[in-house]
């Protein structure tokens, strides 16, 4: 498996100081900045879109942007992401009737692509596109608002994935998990198989974030 890797997800900060409380994060020590964007239909929330992942690019020209898209057309929308300044797009399988499409849109515009995998979505989804993508995010609550409980399922989803891996010749394809991560379990999401970690409420809803982020680094020793 490569890096572990803390991706802080913006979706908890203070919008209000988006660009401050981005760069307090990437001072605390994180890794990656993860930006949830929801468009209404595929989830029920809205959060942001083009002009917030372009104007995070303009201000954070080394930070690396996972962008994590909960739309129905990421047929259309995807590579318009890269565009903006995604350095990888994550989608979901359900929202498009071609998902190497979208993956070959997203190679084409520059940027890495992945697949976001829903609790309730089978592995199969990623059977004969598992050589085209740079990254399988597992979700760990059901996609659309933030702070949610973990749900305790995903850790045998993360082994079975790691077995899926292992046949399919990519045992160290970067894989994510979102959703209820914080310091008391991310140590056992990480020996399940994740090396990517998002965390949105478990950082932001803290006092200092270099502790928080020096926390869950201490525990995933």
């Amino acid at each position: 498996m490569t890096s572990i890797r803390i991706a802080p997800s913006i979706l908890s900060c203070d919008f209000a100081r988006l660009a401050d409380e981005c760069a307090a994060v990437i001072d605390a020590g994180a890794d990656w900045l993860h930006i949830d964007v929801m468009d209404g239909h595929f989830v029920p929330n809205i959060t942001i879109g083009l002009p917030v992942v372009e104007a995070l690019r303009k201000h954070f020209p080394d930070t690396f942007l996972d962008v994590h898209v909960m739309i129905s057309n990421p047929d259309e929308m995807a590579a318009a992401f890269v565009t903006a300044g995604a350095d990888l797009v994550s989608f979901h399988p359900e929202a498009t009737a071609n998902c190497h499409r979208v993956i070959q849109k997203i190679h084409n515009a520059g940027g890495k692509a992945s697949l976001a995998i829903n609790p309730g979505t089978s592995l199969d989804v990623l059977e004969y596109v598992i050589e085209d993508i740079d990254m399988v995010l597992i979700m760990s609550v059901n996609p659309g608002f933030g702070g949610q409980k973990f749900i305790p399922q995903t850790l045998r989803k993360l082994r079975d994935l790691q077995a899926f891996l292992l046949r399919h010749g990519r045992p160290d394809l970067d894989v994510e998990v979102d959703g209820g991560v914080s310091a008391k379990n991310i140590a056992e999401i990480h020996q399940a198989g994740a090396n990517v970690l998002v965390a949105g409420s478990a950082i932001f809803n803290t006092d200092n974030y270099a502790t928080t982020i020096a926390e869950m680094r201490q525990k995933l020793r």
